[in-house]
């Protein structure tokens, strides 16, 4: 019973800090992520991923070689083997011929800092 309740607490207290109290609280985005999802948009243009991809948000992302980048947050899996989390998003983005041999996403260079902020833009997507 008291590890119950326990688990009970952690539940309740982790949806507050998702849920963000107060004008100054991030997004759950950026909470998941630790990135920025402004960065993250200015990022997407810099390396062009519009030109690949439709991206809500993004001037010119009409892309249509990959998938339209809405919900990805709500996706079960990243290019189809990769468990949807924050680690392998970012991951996926900065080295995607690592992870699937044969994609035709290309390695852009993507630094750390901008792959997570692309990452925490994605997630911020309906």
């Amino acid at each position: 019973m008291p590890t119950r309740i326990a688990a009970i607490g952690f539940v309740l207290a982790f949806a507050v800090l998702l849920c963000g109290c107060g004008a100054q609280a991030r997004s759950r985005a950026d909470m998941i992520t630790g990135g920025s999802a402004s960065r993250g948009a200015s990022a997407i243009s810099r390396y062009g991923c519009g030109s690949c991809h439709t991206i809500q948000g993004i001037t010119g992302a009409t892309g249509l070689v990959g998938p339209p980048l809405t919900g990805v947050g709500d996706r079960l899996y990243i290019a189809g083997v990769l468990q949807n989390n924050p680690q392998n998003l970012v991951s996926w983005i900065q080295h995607p011929t690592r992870i699937v041999q044969n994609t035709v996403m290309p390695d852009l260079g993507v630094t750390d800092q901008d792959a997570l902020d692309i990452s925490t833009y994605l997630y911020s997507l309906p």
